[in-house]
C-alpha cells in the first residue's frame, strides 16, 4: 500500500471530537463522551456554522444527526427484526452507539475499532465508566491493512461465525478517493462472507450536481478538507450509482436511505431541502 494511502487515514480523527460534542449536545451522549478540544472546535465553528443554516439553508448538525440516527434505526431493525447479535464498529471514534446499544440490548455483543491512538482513549473512557466488559470492547483496525493484527481479517477473528452481524462505519468513506474506499469495501464484503447474515450500515454524501445547495456544499467540502488536513471527495451521483458501485464490490442487496425524508419518524423537525447525506444499508 502507498505510504501517502496509508499515512491519510490518520487525518479522521480530529473530527471525532467534533461529532462527539454534537452527540453530547443533542442528549445522544453520556457527557463522558465530550472533550474540552470537541466543545472548543464547535464553538469556533459556531459562526461558520450559523452562516450556513441562515444564508444557505445548510445545517452541518442536522445532516450529522440524519445520519446518525438513520443507522441506529437500521441497527435497531437488524437486531429486533433479523435477530442480529454482534455489532462491529469501525471508524468509532466518540460515537455514543456501542453504549447506547449495549445498555438497551445486553445480549449485544458490540465490538468498537479506530486506529491505535483513537481506540486507546476509546478503550480508557469506556473502561473509567466501568462500561467495558466481554459485551463490548474495542480493537485496533486501519481499513488499508490488508494484513496483520490491524487488518479486517485480525478484526473478525474472534467474531462467530455462526450468528449474523452488522458492521458499520460513520463519517469514514468521504475521507477516501472512490477507487481507496472501494477497495476497503471489497474486502469488508468478502470477509463477510462467511457469516450466516451480514449487513454493512454506512453513510456517504453524494455529488449531487443538481441539488439546489450543491455550491455551497461544495464550499463546505472544501473546509473539511482543510480542517482535516486532507481532502473531502464527494461520491456517486444518484441511488442507481451507488448500488452499483457496491454491488461491484460484492454486495447483492443494497438499499438507500434519504434521511432527510424521514426526519419526523427519526425525531427530528421537518426537513426544508431535499438532503446531502445518504445512508447505505448493503448485504451479502
Amino acid at each position: 500500500m502507498p505510504e501517502r494511502a496509508r499515512v491519510s487515514s490518520a487525518h479522521i480523527s480530529p473530527s471525532a471530537h467534533y461529532t462527539g460534542y454534537v452527540w453530547y449536545r443533542h442528549q445522544l451522549a453520556d457527557a463522558a463522551f465530550k472533550t474540552g478540544f470537541g466543545r472548543f472546535v464547535h464553538g469556533l465553528l459556531s459562526p461558520i456554522t450559523w452562516g450556513a443554516r441562515v444564508g444557505f439553508g445548510l445545517d452541518i448538525e442536522l445532516f450529522l444527526l440524519h445520519r446518525h440516527l438513520q443507522i441506529d434505526a437500521q441497527l435497531t431493525a437488524a437486531i429486533e427484526q433479523r435477530g442480529v447479535c454482534q455489532v462491529v464498529e469501525i471508524a468509532c471514534g466518540l460515537s455514543p452507539r456501542g453504549r447506547r446499544f449495549t445498555a438497551r440490548y445486553p445480549q449485544l455483543r458490540y465490538v468498537e475499532a479506530d486506529l491505535p491512538v483513537m481506540a486507546a482513549r476509546k478503550r480508557l473512557l469506556l473502561h473509567a465508566q466501568g462500561w467495558l466488559g466481554s459485551q463490548h470492547q474495542v480493537r485496533s483496525v486501519d481499513i488499508l491493512a490488508e494484513e496483520g493484527s490491524r487488518s479486517l481479517s485480525a478484526l473478525f477473528a474472534e467474531l462467530d461465525r455462526s450468528k449474523p452481524l452488522v458492521v458499520i462505519t460513520e463519517g469514514l468513506v468521504n475521507y477516501f478517493e472512490l477507487p481507496l474506499i472501494e477497495s476497503f469495501w471489497t474486502r469488508l464484503a468478502e470477509k463477510l462472507r462467511v457469516f450466516p447474515q451480514a449487513t454493512y450500515l454506512t453513510e456517504l454524501y453524494p455529488d449531487l450536481h443538481e441539488h439546489p445547495r450543491y455550491r455551497q456544499l461544495r464550499w463546505g467540502v472544501d473546509l473539511i478538507g482543510r480542517l482535516t488536513r486532507g481532502s473531502y471527495p464527494l461520491h456517486y451521483r444518484d441511488d442507481q450509482a451507488i448500488a452499483q458501485g457496491f454491488q461491484r464490490c460484492g454486495f447483492t442487496d443494497v438499499t438507500v436511505f434519504d434521511p432527510s425524508l424521514t426526519s419526523q419518524a427519526l425525531g427530528l423537525a421537518p426537513s426544508r431541502n431535499a438532503g446531502l447525506v445518504w445512508v447505505i444499508e448493503a448485504r451479502v
